[in-house]
């Protein structure tokens, strides 16, 4: 039996494609519900890895609203790319993809049982009431705090990336200066990290986010706040396109506001066979790379063929950091030299 800790975008796509292949798998997750959180975009490797778990187009498309270009507003102009099948999804939408696919499934799901504790050496997990000692591999997809990673790794924590993250999204239709359907990003400069906001808008929804370097904010700020709370710092980062923001922001009531942090992939420990980490519990990344649940969901699938295969789990991931510290030195190259 397969034990996943953590019941997001990972742990429940891989659940249910175990589960369809015969192997058993257990989920515990601490929140009751899986309805949280803002907005994402997944690319064409994303969709082509969830299409191998099992997840059927239709299902994703009917969830999401097509990325027709990446377009880049900065002191050189504007620019723009194909979407590389980027499609944009609000995660409740998308979790609730995954979680019909995953429960229609034998797969096992734990609601609202957060795993307080693990013992490493004996793999024992401590519930609230109970102890479980799992018969195969414990899979962590407990996030950016991974209770997990604190007990195998407790000298690799979260660091703050340099910028708080705000998201707004409004139901309230709105004809805009920019391009339809196109994901817009407006930044000041090509360092990083910098002041960036992004938007994009339809005839059905508009979705727009800013990222702000300052302080971190406490922890118990993170969450929704009004947006009337953070409409001046927004104004102060970006003052060139004060037009198009207060647009936006005239339109939005709440937005979603945490800290950008990051989980260092600089000198890991090995992975464990055993106890392994998956998705943001293992290398989270700011949303200024815009790849962190496209990541998770490589690595869902990455595992579930090793599963399956009955190979090693520990040199999949093994192989899946190589990967992952690849890619990202060429997207910061690619981005200093301001090509995106």
């Amino acid at each position: 039996m397969v034990t996943i800790i953590g019941g997001g975008i990972a742990g429940t796509v891989l659940a249910g494609a175990l589960a369809r292949e015969g192997l058993p798998a257990t989920v515990y997750e601490r929140r009751p519900t899986v309805d949280a959180g803002a907005f994402l975009a997944l690319d064409r490797r994303a969709h082509a890895a969830l299409g191998e778990l099992g997840i059927a187009r239709d299902d994703l498309y009917a969830a999401s609203c097509e990325v027709r270009a990446l377009g880049l507003h900065d002191l050189t102009g504007y620019r723009a790319q194909p979407g590389d099948g980027r499609r944009l999804y609000s995660r409740p939408d998308l979790l609730r993809v995954l979680t019909d696919f995953a429960h229609a499934t034998a797969a096992e799901f734990h609601y609202d049982r957060p795993v307080t504790d693990l013992d490493i050496e004996s793999r024992t997990l401590r519930l609230a009431s109970e102890s479980v000692t799992p018969d195969g591999p414990i899979i962590a997809a407990d996030g950016i705090d991974s209770l997990v990673r604190a007990r195998l790794e407790p000298d690799r924590p979260a660091v703050y990336a340099g910028q708080v993250v705000i998201y707004g999204i409004t139901r309230t239709p709105i004809t805009l200066p920019t391009e339809e359907s196109v994901l817009h990003f407006h930044r000041t400069g090509n360092a990083r990290p910098t002041d960036v906001f992004g938007h994009l808008w339809n005839d059905e929804t508009a979705v727009w986010f800013a990222r702000i370097r300052c302080s971190s904010i406490p922890v118990a700020d993170n969450g929704f706040h009004l947006v009337e709370a953070w409409a001046e710092q927004i104004h102060a980062a970006l003052p060139a396109i004060r037009g198009l923001i207060d647009s936006l922001l005239s339109i939005t009531d709440t937005v979603h506001v945490s800290n950008a942090r990051d989980v260092p992939l600089t000198h890991p420990r090995p992975p464990r066979d055993d106890v392994i980490l998956c998705g943001d519990a293992d290398h989270a990344i700011s949303p200024a790379a815009g790849v962190g649940a496209r990541d998770a969901i490589e690595d869902a699938a990455a595992l579930y063929r090793a599963l399956v295969a009955k190979t090693s789990i520990a040199e999949t991931m093994a192989n899946r950091r190589r990967q992952i510290l690849i890619e990202r030195a060429e997207v910061a190259e690619a981005f200093r030299r301001g090509r995106f």
